[in-house]
């Protein structure tokens, strides 16, 4: 199956979708969205569980000082205003590709989960600053899309090939499913507008379940404290899980998009996604969307 060719005739087919929608806007989301529940709002921001009367955070045996809290401080509330205008395009390639969108109001990294990825990255790389190491963070904003098996291959192409002609530049495609290990296409993305670095796990069932089950095993591994031999023995237990994940078709040859599609028929032009509460209507009618 070439699945390039059947995802460039899905996207024709959400240019006249979403062409109608535009057209019938007012009376379609009136009716929508009276059954509809809006897009749930990104928690707010709490305070740092490990911040202490310095300014500074520790927790785990990991340090951040003051001046290195305050970036991350606002790092994370760039990243919050970002997603905004990321998440209803990563919706919408949802409800077009078909795929079960997983565990979307995690779709922002808690504060403490940002400190602790910078304190390590800090740690581990001595002479780094925090500004350089912020700046490698793909998954401050990030989102799991999933479809069983037999429609992983076709899902795949088709979301990230409608990320692509949005303007998103494709600026990591991480496709494990040949290696031995963890198992899956791990994809970060640059925003058009913000420039915001965001993360899109595309998944089956079968490799999510496998990631949450090693997903303790490995925040053990990534401790200060873990022996080398401790983490050898928690890899090869994360490793024989994954091998279990049955490898879907064409899987191994998923490659990114093209950083930038070629400008469309002014006749045919791809509209915006929709806004934050239409694409919550939509996905409300569309089969497999979790929110």
């Amino acid at each position: 199956m070439n699945h390039r060719r059947t995802a460039s005739r899905l996207v024709s087919r959400a240019v006249t979708a979403a062409a109608l929608a535009a057209a019938l806007g007012p009376v379609t989301t009136a009716t929508a969205t009276a059954a509809a529940p809006a897009v749930p709002p990104p928690a707010a921001t709490a305070p740092a569980a490990g911040r202490e009367h310095d300014g500074g955070w520790h927790q785990d045996g990991l340090t951040l000082n003051s001046a290195d809290n305050k970036k991350v401080d606002a790092f994370v509330a760039r990243a919050r205003r970002a997603e905004r205008a990321i998440s209803p395009q990563v919706r919408t390639a949802a409800v077009v590709s078909h795929a079960a969108l997983i565990g979307f109001d995690q779709r922002l990294k808690s504060p403490d989960s940002l400190k602790r990825k910078v304190a390590t990255k800090l740690r581990e790389n001595p002479g780094q600053t925090a500004d350089q190491a912020l700046g490698t963070v793909n998954d401050a904003v990030r989102f799991t899309l999933q479809w069983p098996a037999g429609k992983y291959s076709q899902g795949v192409t088709t979301a990230s090939g409608l990320l692509a002609a949005w303007g998103n530049d494709s600026t990591r495609w991480s496709n494990t499913w040949s290696r031995p290990g963890y198992k899956g296409v791990n994809s970060a993305w640059r925003a058009p507008r913000s420039g915001q670095l965001f993360e899109v796990q595309f998944h089956t069932p079968e490799s999510k379940r496998a990631q949450l089950e090693t997903h303790k095993l490995y925040e053990e591994q990534r401790l200060p404290g873990t022996s080398p031999e401790q983490v050898r023995e928690l890899q090869a237990q994360q490793d024989a899980i994954f091998a279990a994940v049955p490898v879907p078709a064409g899987a191994e040859q998923l490659t990114a998009p093209a950083r930038r599609l070629p400008a469309p028929d002014p006749a045919r032009r791809l509209p915006a996604p929709a806004s934050a509460s239409a694409s919550a209507s939509a996905s409300a009618s569309a089969p497999g969307i979790v929110s």
